[in-house]
Order: C-alpha cells, then structure tokens, then sequence
C-alpha cells in the first residue's frame, strides 16, 4: 500500500506539470507595448507555439498511457512510463525555454539592437531574392537574433536537429550575439547570416563535392582535399560576407581574426574553421575578384606585417606550399563556378556587390561620422559603420545608437516575418 500511495502521488504531481509549457505570447514573455517595434513577427510566435502543441500532443499521449490501469502493473514498469512522460516534458520544457528567452531579450535594453541585427539579417536574404527571383521555394520565416554567452557570434540554422532540444528541429534560424558585440559593424554577423543561407539555398553537399574535385584534380593530395573539403562551409560563409558587404566585411573578419601568432598560426587537426593565417589570404584572394585589388594588397600587407612565416609556426607544410596556389583555386569554385542549386549561376551572380555599392558604402560611412542617416540598404549599412568607426571621427557608442536608430526606425510597425516570393523587384511580404 505504501508502494501504491508514492506513485500515486508522483503521478499527481507529474499532471500538475503537464500543461505548464503549452504556449507563448507577448504577454507571457513580458513584452510591453513600448517593446513591439522589437518584438519578434507574430509568425515566429506562431512557429514557437506549433513546435510546443506538438511536443505538448506528446506529452499527453504518454500520460493517458500512463494512467490506463497503471495500479496492474509492476511498479518499475510504471516508473519506466512515468520516465517517458518525463523524456516528453523535458524535450518541451527546452524548446520553451530556448524560445523564452529568445523572445523575452525583446523586453530588455537589448531590444533595438537585437531587432536592428534582424533587419541586416533579413535584407541580406533580400539581396539574394532580387538577384535570383524564385531561387527559394517560398516564404521563410527570416532570422531571429538573441544575446548569449560566448566569443564569436554563432547560427542555429533552419530545421537543424538541436541536442540542446533532444533532436526537435528548428522552426527559424537562430543567431546567437554574445553580449559584447551588439554594435552593428561587425563583419561576422554577415558571415553568420550567410551560413543560413547557404543552407537555405541547399549547398552544402555540392559546394563540398565541389571543393573536394578542384583541390584533388589540383593537387592529387587527399590530405588536402580532405582539409578544405572539411573547411568549404567557413569558407563560403567568409566569401558570401564580402558579396554581402564588401572590402570593409573582410577587413572586420581579419579583425576577428587577429590573435598573438600561436593561436594565427596553429592548424587544428578536424576543425571545421581555416587556420586563420591562410583565411585572410582567401580573404583577399576574394576582394582581388571582386575587382578590389588595391584593398586586397593593403590587407596582405597589415596581415604580412603581422604575422610571418618564417617565424616558428603550427601549420602543416603542405597546406602552406599549397596556398599561393589552392587558395584562387577554392575561392574560384566557392564563389565562381556554377552550381545545380543556384540553377546554373554562381554565388557572385545571386549576390552581386560592384563599385557603385562600395562608393556608396563611402558616403554612407561619411554621414554617419556627421550624425545624418544613410538610406544605405541594411547590410551595406554594416560596413559604412565599419569606415565610420575606423576613420575615429565618432565615438563608438554614439555610432551605435545611430545606426540602430536608423535600423529600428525604417520598420516602423512590428518587424516583418516572410520573405516574399515574388520577381524582383520583391518586397517583404508583411507578417499578419
């Protein structure tokens, strides 16, 4: 009898946790009206809560099985039930949790930045759907950006299976700003918006099959081969960076990447990242295609200046022999070659990036030094705030708050979720 009241009052106190984690609203994560401007689109809203109902249908599935006659059965049996009403409450537990916290970031000072990275996030998606109408299948929800810890911004990209979340797939991407890099010029925020591209356009097995032909057909090396290969989604994301943003992406990538030389130049065995010595030089090789020869020279030359490799160093020597020669090569077929998914157009084709946008990238970085607003699309906006904050003719906080400033105020109304699937040119279908 003993035995039969414990379980009976675990099983009650499990019903009582049932329906804790069902939904999420504005309301519920504290947003005020003053915080909507900010506020994620009532269609990620409505993604959260589609992904909660269904872990919430499993949770109650597992508890009427639970219940039917469960005083019959042994009790290890009924704990083992009772454990599968847990492995359900825990799976909607973290995904309530990852979106609470998401969401409720909107509520704090964080708001306007975080909505202000949304807008470069979402315009850079727009860059892509006026260069190659119809390249999406249809709307996507665009990306969500949040505060957390850590030392670089990082992407949770769309339907990816989370362990945080025991395997549920991502219903939005998701870009995660550590708390200290929240002012809207840095590079790296364009490189992680170009990872949920690349896997929103479907390239990673062809961009990969891709690099793994050219460097073997080059070289005749499998290590080599095997090195870019497992580097080509880094690689993509830094070279879709310059398209997005252009010479000033690559000198705030080099930025980032700036470390005392051990850590420049140390190759890590299996690591998905370029040792960032040989990134830089990709870098460049990129802006040297891109017709900016002379800003790929002045990088080479800080970066030479930096780092040298007749210093003592911890890159393998095939992969430094090989670069002068395999990193034109790889950036050819990353950023110039055709691919199947792009219906027989290259990167550089669906986003194109000239002169004319670097000029005006210049003005725009000139007006804000003056305090004035640019017009400059989003993610060109990025990179004028870049030469404004290099030029030092304003000081960064105030930099900040007026680019954030120009980026909140565009939206007027609650950001907008959908990206349209009409020609070009296309507008942001308004979330209902």
């Amino acid at each position: 009898m003993d035995v039969r009241r414990f379980l009976q009052a675990k099983l009650t106190g499990l019903s009582a946790r049932l329906s804790r984690l069902a939904r999420i609203d504005n309301a519920f994560v504290g947003l005020r009206p003053q915080d909507m401007p900010y506020a994620p689109s009532p269609r990620h809203f409505e993604a959260a809560n589609a992904r909660l109902a269904k872990a919430e249908a499993g949770i109650q599935r597992r508890f009427a099985q639970l219940q039917r006659g469960w005083q019959l059965r042994a009790p290890q049996r009924v704990l083992v039930d009772m454990a599968l009403v847990e492995r359900e409450l825990d799976r909607a537990r973290r995904l309530f949790g990852m979106f609470y916290e998401v969401f409720a970031q909107r509520g704090t000072s964080y708001g306007p930045a975080l909505a202000a990275h949304d807008a470069i996030a979402e315009d850079c998606y727009q860059a892509v759907r006026q260069a190659a109408p119809r390249i999406f299948d249809g709307p996507l929800l665009k990306p969500v950006c949040y505060m957390e810890h850590g030392y670089s911004p990082a992407t949770m990209r769309r339907g990816v299976q989370l362990s945080r979340l025991l395997g549920e797939p991502n219903p939005f991407p998701l870009i995660r700003i550590p708390w200290d890099r929240d002012q809207p010029w840095q590079s790296v925020f364009l490189h992680e918006v170009a990872h949920n591209l690349q896997a929103d356009l479907g390239l990673w097995q062809e961009n990969r099959q891709a690099v793994l032909r050219r460097v073997m057909g080059s070289r005749r090396d499998p290590f080599l081969a095997t090195v870019y290969g497992r580097w080509h989604k880094e690689i993509f994301a830094d070279l879709a960076a310059l398209l997005l943003g252009g010479p000033a992406a690559a000198w705030g990538m080099a930025d980032f990447l700036a470390h005392p030389q051990p850590r420049t130049m140390t190759y890590r065995p299996g690591g998905a990242h370029p040792t960032a010595y040989l990134r830089v030089y990709l870098l460049a090789e990129m802006m040297r295609r891109m017709g900016f020869t002379r800003e790929a020279t002045r990088l080479l030359r800080v970066w030479q200046a930096l780092y040298s490799a007749q210093r003592p160093h911890r890159i393998p020597p095939a992969l430094m022999s090989s670069a002068p020669r395999l990193v034109p090569e790889v950036v050819d077929e990353i950023a110039f070659q055709t691919r199947r998914n792009l219906a027989q157009r290259a990167l550089a084709d669906i986003i194109p990036f000239g002169r004319e946008d670097e000029a005006a990238i210049r003005e725009g970085a000139a007006r804000l030094a003056e305090g004035r607003a640019t017009a400059l699309a989003p993610r060109h906006l990025v990179s004028a705030a870049h030469y404004a904050l290099e030029a030092g003719r304003v000081a960064p906080r105030r930099l900040a708050r007026c680019v954030i400033a120009e980026l909140t105020a565009r939206g007027g109304a609650p950001p907008r979720a959908l990206l349209s699937t009409r020609g070009a040119p296309e507008r942001l279908a308004l979330a209902a």
